[in-house]
C-alpha cells in the first residue's frame, strides 16, 4: 500500500487534492482546524507529502504549528507564495504547486491552464490531479518555479485590484478587452513589488505574456474576488516597506 498523505485544511481545494490522491490509491489523512496537529503527527508520523491547503490568511499560523517530523515532507499551493515565505520557516525544499484551476462550492474544478508543479514529489502531484482530468506540469529548476508563482502573484494582483474599479461582476476578458492599459499598469507595478520581494528581476514582457495565457484560459474569471481588498492593502504595505511609488495602484485605494 501506498504511504499515507496528510492535508492540512479540507476546503475546496483542500477536496480536490484529496479527490486526486485517492483515486491514485493513495490514503488521505485530514487534518482539521479542530484537530491537535501535533497528536496527528503521532498518529501519522511516516507520510508521503503533508500538503498544507488552508487559505492564504490561515498559512503564517499554521506554518508555525508543523511538527518537525513533517517538515521536509510539506506540500504548499497558496497564492501569494515566494521562496522567502517557506524558508523563514526552515523548510528548503517544499512540494510547491502554483494552482491555476479555482474550485467552488457546488461546481465541479474550473481549469484555466495547467497547474505547475515542482519539489520532491511533484510527479506524485501532478499525475494525481492528471488522473482527475485536471491539467499539471512538473517544472524543471527552482528559477522555474520562482517564475511561476510570481506568474500567478502577477494575475491574481493584478485582475483582483483592477477588479475594485470595474463595475461588479467584470470578467478578465472585459479588462483585458475594454480596459487594456489600467491591466497593464497595474501588473507593471505589481511586477515591482514581485521584484522588491523576490530580490530577482524578471523578464517583464514573458510575464505580460503569461498573464494573458491565465487571461485567456477562462475569460469569463471574475476580476474582483473576496480577497480583492486585502490583495490591494498588502501590495500597497509592501510597498510602503520597500519605498516603491506605486501610483497607479495608491490611486486605486483613494477612488475606493
Amino acid at each position: 500500500m501506498n504511504q499515507p498523505i496528510v492535508i492540512i485544511g479540507i476546503g475546496e481545494l483542500g477536496g480536490v487534492f484529496a479527490k486526486a490522491f485517492l483515486h491514485a490509491r493513495y490514503p488521505v489523512y485530514p487534518v482539521t482546524r479542530r484537530m491537535d496537529i501535533a497528536q496527528a503527527a503521532k498518529t501519522m508520523p511516516d507520510p508521503q507529502l503533508v500538503l498544507v491547503a488552508v487559505a492564504e490568511k490561515d498559512f503564517p499560523s499554521v506554518m508555525q504549528t508543523i511538527p518537525v517530523p513533517w517538515r521536509n515532507r510539506i506540500g504548499l499551493l497558496q497564492n501569494e507564495l515566494l521562496p522567502g515565505d517557506w524558508k523563514s520557516y526552515h523548510i528548503d525544499a517544499p512540494t510547491v504547486i502554483c494552482v491555476w484551476f479555482e474550485k467552488k462550492k457546488g461546481m465541479d474544478a474550473n481549469v484555466l491552464i495547467p497547474s505547475q508543479v515542482h519539489g520532491p514529489q511533484a510527479r506524485l502531484v501532478a499525475d494525481a490531479l492528471s488522473g482527475i482530468d485536471i491539467a499539471a506540469e512538473v517544472l524543471a529548476t527552482a528559477d522555474d518555479l520562482l517564475y511561476e508563482l510570481i506568474r500567478k502573484n502577477v494575475f491574481v494582483f493584478t485582475i483582483n485590484i483592477a477588479g475594485l474599479v470595474l463595475p461588479d461582476g467584470a470578467t478578465t476578458a472585459g479588462l483585458w478587452t475594454r480596459h487594456q492599459e489600467l491591466a497593464l499598469a497595474i501588473a507593471d507595478e505589481v511586477i515591482d513589488v514581485q521584484e522588491w520581494l523576490s530580490g530577482a528581476i524578471f523578464d517583464r514582457k514573458r510575464l505580460i505574456d503569461g498573464l494573458v495565457e491565465g487571461i485567456n484560459g477562462d475569460l469569463h474569471h471574475k476580476c474582483k474576488g473576496r480577497s480583492a481588498r486585502g490583495r490591494l492593502e498588502r501590495v500597497i504595505a509592501t510597498a510602503d516597506e520597500a519605498g516603491l511609488e506605486i501610483s497607479g495602484i495608491r490611486q486605486i485605494q483613494t477612488r475606493i
